[in-house]
This record gives C-alpha cells, sequence and structure tokens, in this order.
C-alpha cells in the first residue's frame, strides 16, 4: 500500500510539472513585444530575439551591422522573428536551420548549407528554402533565361534536363511569386501541324508568295495570329504549323493558288547563271523520258486500259530552226517512249545558246520536278588554283690535262704523224696547213714547234682546263580551272627540229624537212573536287630546254626533257611532291700511248687526264587551292597582282627616250574603281571592273598571305 502511494504521488508531481511548462509556454506565445531600435547592433537583435522565442542561434563572425527597428504596433513570438529574417535579409544575412540550432550567415554562404525543402502549404516568409518545380508543357531549360532576372544575385536557379525540373533557392516569399509565373508559362499548346497537299500549283512557289504575304503581316492591322509553313518537295505538300483561326486563313489562300492553269500556257523561260543551256537539255531529256516511263509502267500495273506516253523534243538551237524550212536531225531532236497521240500532254524543251536561256513546255507536275532538276544544277562550280613548282639544281665539275704532238717532215700538206688523246688533234689535224687555231680546245693551249713551207710544221700541243657551274633553276606556272575542267598552260619557244634531208640532182641545194615543238614549261592538269575538299589531280608537267652541249653523233640539237604524268588525291591548301630526281655522276678518263705513257716523268708526254662530276637535283611539288566564291578568288588575284607590280616597280630604270615612263601596272583600288591610270603608261586606258568590290587585303583562314605592301601612288621607287 505504501509503495502505490508512492508511485502515485510522484506522478501526480510529474503531472503538476507538466501542467505548470505548458502554462509557461502559452503565456510566453500570448506574451507581445513592441520592438523599436535605432542603429542598434544586430547582436543585440538577435539576443532580444533569441531570449523572447525561445530559438538558439549560431552566428558567423561576418555578421556585423548596424539596425533600426519601429514596430507600430505589439508583435507575439511568431510575428517577432518573421521580423527578424526580415531585417535579416535587408542586411545581407540569412537564418539557416541546422537541427535545434539556426545559422546566421551571410546570403552568399547560405545556399551552400542545408537549406529546408520548400512548404507550399507554409505561410509566407523570408525563411531561405529550396524547392524543385516539375515543369510539364515546356522544357525546363527554356525557362532558366526566362526567370534568372527574377532571382536575387545570392539565389540558385538551375534546370535538370534528366526530369524536366527547376531547382530554386530563395527566400519563401519569392519562390511564391515565381511559382506562380510558372504556371502561366508552363501550359499545353494549342498550336497543331496541319499537311496540305497540292495538285496543281508548287509547293516551292506557294511558299513564296505565303512568305511575303507574312512580312507584310507586321504593319498596323495584320491579324495577331502567327503561322509557320514549310514546302516538302518531295510530296508538293504544304506543313501549317499555328492556331486553328490562323492555320484556317492561309489554308483558304492556299486552296485558290492550287487551281489548274489554262491548257497550251504552262511555259516557262528558264535564264541560267552557270550552266549551259545547251548541255542542259540533253540532261533534262533524259528525266522527261525516265517519268514517262514511270508513269507508263504504273499504268499497266494499274490495268487501265489506257496508256502514258510522253514526248521530249529538244532544240540546241531555236533561232537556226525557225529560219530552216523543215527541222533537220542536228536542229531537233524528238524522243518520245510511245507514238505522240494529241491529246497527250507533250514537253518541249529548247535551249537559246544566245542568252544562254531554256524555253520549257510541260504539264504542272513535270514542270516542277524539271525546275527542280535545273535549281540543283545551275549551281556555281568550284575553282581551283594550281601552282606547281619545279626546282633544279645542278653542280658541274671539270678538269682535264693533256699532251698531243703532230708531225710533219714530208713535202706534203698532211701530218705524217700525230697522237689524238682526248679527241683535239683530230679536230686540230684540218688546220695545220692552213695555220689557223679554230680547232683548238677550251682552256690553256700552249703549242711548241713551228709552222713553214719545210721542215716540222707543228710539234708539241699541250691542254689544260678546269670548269666548274652552277645552276639554280626554280620555275612556278601557275593556272586556274573549273571543276572537272581539264586547263593547260605552255611557256616556252617553238623550235624547229631537221627531220629530213634530200639534195637536189646537182647536190647544191639540198631540202630539209623541219619539225617544230614546244620547247619550255607545260603544265596541263584536270582537278575534281570531292567531298571534304579532296582534290582528285590529273597531271602532266614537262620541263624541257636545249642542252648546251650535243650529244656524240646527234645529227641536231639536243634537247633536255623532264616530265611527270600521273594521278594524285591532295588536301585543299596542301603542298605535296609529285616526283624528282637525284642524279648523281663522277666520270674519270684516262688515256695514254702503251708504254710511252707508263715512263715516269716523260710518261706524262703521251697521256691525257679528264675528271668530270655533275650533280643534280630535280624536284616537283603540287599546291592546289579551291577558290569558292568571289572574295577568295580576289584575294589571290590581289596576290598576284601586287607581286607583278613589285618586280615592276623594283625593276624600273632610266628609259633610252625622255618623257616616256616605263611600264607600270596601275594599283589595284583604281582597277577596281574602273578610273582613269595617271600617267603612268599613256597606252593604259579606264579599266572597268568586273566586281565593284575590292577585294580584302588578308585572308587569315586561307593557308597562306599574298598580300603586299605595296608603296602609294605617289611615291617614286629609286632610279625612276
Amino acid at each position: 500500500m505504501k509503495k502505490y502511494n508512492k508511485i502515485l504521488s510522484r506522478v501526480l508531481i510529474l503531472g503538476v510539472v507538466c501542467l505548470a511548462f505548458f502554462s509557461l509556454r502559452a503565456h510566453a506565445q500570448d506574451e507581445v513585444f513592441t520592438l523599436n531600435l535605432k542603429n542598434a547592433d544586430i547582436h543585440s537583435l538577435i539576443s532580444t530575439v533569441s531570449k523572447q522565442s525561445g530559438r538558439n542561434f549560431v552566428v558567423d563572425p561576418r555578421v556585423k551591422a548596424k539596425v533600426t527597428v519601429i514596430s507600430a504596433k505589439p508583435l507575439n513570438a511568431d510575428e517577432l522573428y518573421e521580423t527578424f529574417l526580415s531585417v535579416l535579409q535587408v542586411h545581407g544575412f540569412s537564418a539557416v536551420p541546422a537541427g535545434d540550432l539556426i545559422k546566421i550567415v551571410p546570403d552568399v554562404n547560405a545556399k551552400q548549407g542545408p537549406v529546408p525543402i520548400y512548404d507550399p502549404g507554409a505561410p509566407s516568409s523570408d525563411q531561405l528554402v529550396t524547392q524543385v518545380i516539375k515543369i510539364v508543357h515546356v522544357p525546363a531549360a527554356q525557362l532558366v533565361p526566362i526567370l534568372r532576372p527574377l532571382v536575387p544575385q545570392q539565389g540558385h536557379l538551375a534546370a535538370y534536363a534528366a526530369s524536366n525540373a527547376l531547382i530554386i533557392t530563395d527566400r519563401a516569399s519569392n519562390i511564391n511569386r515565381l511559382i506562380k509565373i510558372i504556371e502561366s508559362i508552363d501550359r499545353p499548346d494549342n498550336e497543331e501541324v496541319e499537311v496540305i497537299r497540292l495538285s496543281h500549283a508548287s509547293a516551292r512557289e506557294v511558299i513564296r508568295i505565303l512568305g511575303s504575304l507574312q512580312t507584310r503581316g507586321g504593319q498596323p492591322g495584320a491579324s495577331p495570329g502567327v503561322v509557320r509553313f514549310a514546302a516538302d518537295e518531295r510530296t508538293n505538300s504544304i506543313l501549317l504549323s499555328g492556331d486553328s483561326a490562323a492555320r484556317m486563313r492561309f489554308r483558304g489562300l492556299i486552296v485558290n493558288l492550287d487551281t489548274p492553269v489554262e491548257s497550251g500556257g504552262n511555259t516557262r523561260v528558264v535564264y541560267l547563271r552557270y550552266a549551259n543551256a545547251a548541255d542542259l537539255v540533253t540532261i533534262l531529256t533524259g528525266v522527261s523520258q525516265g517519268q514517262a516511263k514511270i508513269g507508263t509502267s504504273s499504268g499497266e500495273e494499274g490495268g487501265t486500259a489506257g496508256t502514258v506516253t510522253r514526248a521530249v523534243t529538244t532544240n540546241a538551237g531555236a533561232n537556226n530552226a525557225q529560219a530552216q524550212p523543215a527541222p533537220t536531225p542536228t536542229a531537233s531532236i524528238i524522243r518520245s517512249t510511245n507514238t505522240l497521240q494529241s491529246d497527250q500532254p507533250q514537253v518541249d524543251i529548247q535551249a537559246d545558246e544566245d542568252t544562254n536561256a531554256l524555253i520549257i513546255t510541260a504539264p504542272p507536275d513535270e514542270m516542277r520536278s524539271i525546275l527542280a532538276v535545273i535549281e540543283q544544277l545551275d549551281i556555281r562550280r568550284a575553282q581551283v588554283l594550281v601552282e606547281a613548282i619545279i626546282a633544279e639544281l645542278s653542280q658541274n665539275n671539270s678538269q682535264s690535262l693533256g699532251v698531243n704532238f703532230a708531225v710533219d717532215g714530208s713535202d706534203s700538206d698532211r701530218p705524217a704523224a700525230y697522237t689524238n688523246l682526248g679527241g683535239a688533234t683530230q679536230a686540230l689535224a684540218g688546220q695545220i696547213a692552213s695555220g689557223g687555231t679554230s680547232g683548238l680546245s677550251q682552256g690553256l693551249s700552249l703549242a711548241l714547234g713551228r709552222v713553214g713551207n719545210g721542215g716540222v710544221d707543228f710539234a708539241f700541243l699541250v691542254s689544260a682546263i678546269a670548269a666548274d657551274s652552277d645552276n639554280n633553276i626554280l620555275s612556278t606556272p601557275t593556272l586556274v580551272t573549273m571543276d572537272n575542267q581539264e586547263a593547260e598552260i605552255v611557256v616556252g619557244q617553238n623550235v624547229p627540229f631537221v627531220t629530213g634531208t634530200q639534195l637536189s640532182s646537182a647536190n647544191n641545194n639540198p631540202f630539209q624537212t623541219i619539225e617544230r615543238q614546244d620547247i619550255g614549261i607545260s603544265l596541263k592538269v584536270k582537278p575534281q573536287i570531292n567531298e571534304g575538299n579532296n582534290i582528285k589531280m590529273e597531271i602532266e608537267q614537262e620541263v624541257s630546254d636545249v642542252s648546251s652541249t650535243s650529244v656524240t653523233g646527234a645529227s641536231d640539237i639536243t634537247t633536255n626533257k623532264r616530265s611527270i604524268k600521273t594521278t594524285v588525291l591532295v588536301e585543299d591548301g596542301q603542298t605535296l611532291v609529285l616526283g624528282g630526281l637525284i642524279d648523281d655522276q663522277v666520270n674519270d678518263t684516262n688515256e695514254k700511248v702503251p708504254l710511252l705513257g707508263d715512263i715516269p716523268v716523260l710518261g706524262s708526254l703521251f697521256r691525257y687526264r679528264s675528271s668530270t662530276k655533275n650533280k643534280r637535283n630535280l624536284m616537283v611539288f603540287l599546291h592546289p587551292t579551291i577558290l569558292r566564291d568571289v572574295e577568295t578568288a580576289d584575294f589571290y588575284s590581289q596576290g598576284k597582282y601586287d607581286d607583278l607590280r613589285m618586280a615592276q616597280l623594283n625593276h624600273r630604270g632610266d628609259t633610252p627616250i625622255a618623257n616616256i615612263p616605263a611600264p607600270l601596272l596601275p594599283e589595284l583600288h583604281l582597277y577596281y574603281q574602273g578610273e582613269p591610270v595617271s600617267g603612268e603608261d599613256p597606252t593604259i586606258g579606264t579599266i572597268v571592273p568586273a566586281t565593284s568590290n575590292a577585294p580584302a587585303a588578308t585572308d587569315p583562314n586561307l593557308s597562306k598571305d599574298l598580300s603586299l605592301n605595296v608603296p602609294a601612288a605617289n611615291a617614286q621607287p629609286n632610279g625612276s
């Protein structure tokens, strides 16, 4: 019994304590405070709020400020805490809950702490919270640039594409405002896509007309509905996208435009910009015949009674056909899949070469196909600038030393005995009797003896020579050609070669046959531009010249020839070596009289020695550049133009006739503006350019810079 009373008394005491605690807490909640501070330290405010609200705070050392709070009415504990949060926001601080504690830190660090998740049911406050908002109808990434200006700098806004959601860290009151804005934007789109298939008109042409109408739609009084449209040329259809009212308005316009044309009036004249009209006639004829075959086979498979036929008439010269009484096979080519009937449609394609135009008569469906083919073929073809570099280095060294003699002890005018070492005496023998020396070789020649009517006419001939020659040849032929077009450049001379000789009956006037050949530098190239700026090139390169030394046994002049014929694949702007030759020759010749030439010292009188060393390096390089537009072509043309003008400026000397200036190219800006050249060359008049825009001096996107610093027009070069 005592034990039971003891337990009961303890329970009563615990109940009284709890009742007293809750009574005090309720009293604290009902207690109101009037908060008025002027330039008070923020730590004093934190202490007051902690004491009145019962919350524990951890204050960052960087939290320092003077605060002023004016309260017009008393505040309870919750209202006091909300006022405290507002004061922190004004001064750039935030209260971040962390368990039983609340951290007061600067705003820049607040979002990196344990920010609580936003509770939509909680009242709005200045508490820093994080909210994840699911986006349904629009991409979340598209909302980020729209909402970014509405989030303060210390806040955070990011899009998570995987779940199409937005993550926002900000004050709870601002998040409520952002949620309302997002709800007004994240709505389903009522736009639909409609496909309208045309029967008579061309989808591309209708799109052009609708585009001009929509451009004018920005004017006052235009409908606010916006319609987007596109053409599907494969099915000849138009795709409309927009609200129903706007689509209905454009649908009515399309129906009115899609009406059949009158029979016999579907003739178009197409002026070509780049392609050749006569060449396109053959291609378009094949296209029309192919369509006719497809239509015929389709009709047969469907089991219809009639057959579809097409007659295609091509004419490469319309003007000539009218002048002739009857068409000839060269003026008119008629091709058809079946016999032409009067009630069947006819396709007629003619080329007017004078205006480079096509005259096409065809049904609407075939007209659309033909025009589509013309549009894809009539394009600007790229050009290729081909620069070949031919470098040749040669070095020749030769030395010779020998003694020859001739003895004439007879009464005749011819030598009785002589040595012929090195081939010198044989050429000289015929000159002994006449006393001439034209047969002497180059170098030092020393003759010992005498020339007279009796006795010895010629004795010893000592010859010595050393020759060195160095050649450095650099040739850079350049030419421009179109894609898949063969081009050739030849720089040299047309040299005659004797191919035959025929003597007359009297043997006094020989008749010679001569054949002329080009000697010099020739470059023949055919480029083909492939996908990825690869260039396939068929190249024939030849360098030939007349040799300064003749070959033994040759009846006419001798030519040196170096040629390359190959097919290569090279990148745009790449320098590729096509081939070359490294030739190194050493020739040593020792001629002597047997036995006599082996005698010490005296044997030198019966010996002839020569040494020759030839070394030659030849390399051929290729550098192609694709010229796709006018600007690139002008850039390289300006570089070559400036190179030539600079060479003229550097080599202008005194002219032999006074008041006659040396030839000089005009400055490039005068060339493009069509101004008359001032005083440099009176034979040059006004130059009218092909284009009105001068090219840029440099282009960093190109593989090399050909620009030069050309002096001004009034600058006078040295020596001029």
